[in-house]
């Protein structure tokens, strides 16, 4: 080698480390829990819920108080009698394709939103005209007031009403989404996506962020500090820490509780409780089939679960990263109850739960429980449900399988033996069950309903009740007979809530609370 090649080399490795940091200072590094499967909006995922964090915007959105703030929107009028309401989008915001947010596009995305949401869908059920009179205005006429209306758009968990344009909004739920188009502060780049392994979003250069307000967990300016946000799948949670501790990633999403004591121990590591809410799991049934077709059936389950036991499983002894008391709704919100809650409390008498599950029918049939054996926390109350059903005599056919795999197996109504299933276990973030407007789960519209499809008259009308109320001494009344009414259907069984930190490198700095959310971090 010459001398003038020397140098050149010598130069080019010099350069890399100044190449390399200048990557590393624009680009956050992030460990999902698991990989995006669907990047659909109207799908049940927490992946799916960050994912369009990132990606879209909604008209209104929650700060971290639980106030809906005006996002899209740049101001509402409200008029008689509050059954005519004017939302004015703000002037500026741009889809990533180029193309102006207008009303249309909107009007559009709220109406597919309707069609999976259960707030959406009481929303839309007293709405007598949703239209755009210009390219700015929204307008609901309503049939009755619904006060609750920017608490809909503004809903932050999954199946939010992200706006996108008319021309996708077009797609019917249920088909795949041609492309993935939003007007958030970071666009998605499929051409990068490697299924399994990779999603890449970059920020949208041409984002108008709201001109005022503070950052506060969905609400505010949405600032994208970053260039390049990569979302790196790695199952093992040992790969994770390791990357993590090495500084190859910067964020871990959900690192498995039994290596939390060990990351508190790292001092260049921060772990912090971001879904402040917390991590409700929770059982559900397919009611179509059975044998839990049968709430007689279902009930018996439902005597069977102590919430200590799955949690333990989850957490560990740790009694304070987990709440063994949980109702229907999120602990510590306005709707939260202790009625019923014994049904969940004291030895489990298996005997007799077992003489009570032959008397409301059941034959011996195969009961399939899906259950996802990549996510630690959701494996972890797969297998205390599947001990369970066997302990009470029950035919398991316990098919383990990865979470991306339940996702898209789920929305089948088919019988079991036909592709179908009849348990599936997972987790609601604490804002999706925090009330009876948001609490998909609950609603008993039969073919409407959300998975699992349970007909619930009764909840069905005391829900309604709970929306038309005004009085909040009424409401939390409502919410208590709510969840009464929901033991007795037994069509969805909270089996606990956890607290789980996410561990990051300390360099970053600005992170939210409430979600996994990708703007307002900047590193230093």
């Amino acid at each position: 080698m010459n001398r003038r090649h020397f140098m050149q080399a010598g130069a080019a490795a010099l350069a890399l480390p100044s190449i390399a940091r200048a990557q590393h200072a624009t680009t956050l590094r992030f460990v999902p829990y698991a990989d995006l499967a669907v990047l659909d909006p109207l799908t049940s995922s927490f992946m799916t819920r960050n994912h369009v964090m990132a990606v879209y915007d909604t008209l209104y959105a929650l700060d971290a108080r639980g106030r809906p703030q005006p996002q899209l929107v740049e101001g509402a009028a409200v008029e008689d009698d509050g059954k005519l309401w004017r939302l004015t989008l703000r002037q500026g915001p741009r889809f990533h394709d180029g193309t102006p947010v207008l009303a249309r596009d909107a009007v559009a995305s709220l109406r597919r939103w309707a069609t999976r949401d259960s707030f959406g869908m009481s929303l839309l059920a007293v709405t007598e005209e949703l239209s755009a009179p210009d390219d700015r205005t929204v307008q609901f006429r309503l049939k009755r007031p619904f006060p609750l209306l920017p608490d809909a758009l503004a809903k932050p968990t999954n199946l939010m009403a992200a706006i996108m344009p008319e021309r996708l909004a077009g797609t019917p739920p249920g088909q795949p989404l041609p492309e993935v188009v939003g007007s958030g502060p970071f666009r998605f780049v499929a051409e990068e996506r490697v299924p399994g392994a990779r999603n890449i979003y970059r920020k949208f250069d041409r984002y108008v962020p709201r001109p005022d307000g503070t950052p506060s967990f969905a609400a505010g300016p949405r600032i994208a500090h970053f260039d390049r946000v990569e979302w790196l799948t790695m199952p093992d949670p040992a790969t994770q820490i390791a990357a993590l501790q090495q500084g190859e990633v910067d964020w871990v999403e959900q690192p498995l509780m039994d290596l939390v004591p060990r990351l508190k121990r790292d001092r260049n590591l921060a772990l912090q409780v971001v879904e402040d809410t917390g991590l409700i799991g929770f059982i559900r049934f397919n009611c179509l089939h059975p044998p839990f077709d049968n709430a007689a059936v279902r009930r018996v389950l439902l005597k069977a679960v102590r919430q200590r036991e799955f949690m333990t499983a989850v957490v560990g002894p740790d009694a304070a990263a987990m709440n063994d008391r949980v109702g229907i709704f999120t602990p510590n919100m306005p709707s939260a109850s202790e009625a019923g809650l014994e049904v969940m409390q004291g030895p489990v008498d298996l005997p007799t739960l077992k003489a009570e599950l032959a008397a409301a029918g059941y034959k011996g049939e195969r009961v399939v429980l899906l259950a996802a054996t990549d996510v630690p926390r959701i494996n972890a109350i797969c297998e205390v449900t599947g001990a369970t059903c066997r302990a009470l005599g029950m035919n398991l056919d316990y098919v383990q399988t990865d979470w991306g795999t339940v996702t898209q197996r789920i929305p089948n109504r088919a019988p079991p033996g036909q592709g179908g299933w009849n348990i599936f276990l997972a987790y609601s973030g604490g804002y999706d069950l925090s009330s009876p407007a948001t609490h998909s789960q609950i609603r008993g519209n039969g073919p409407n309903a959300w998975i699992g499809w349970p007909d619930a008259p009764r909840l069905e009308e005391l829900r309604d009740a709970w929306l038309a109320e005004p009085d909040a001494a009424r409401q939390k009344s409502l919410a208590g007979e709510i969840q009464q009414e929901a033991w007795r259907q037994a069509i969805y069984l909270p089996v606990g809530a956890y607290y789980q930190p996410v561990a990051y490198r300390k360099e970053l700095t600005g992170m939210l609370t409430g979600l996994p959310i990708m703007w307002n971090i900047r590193r230093g």
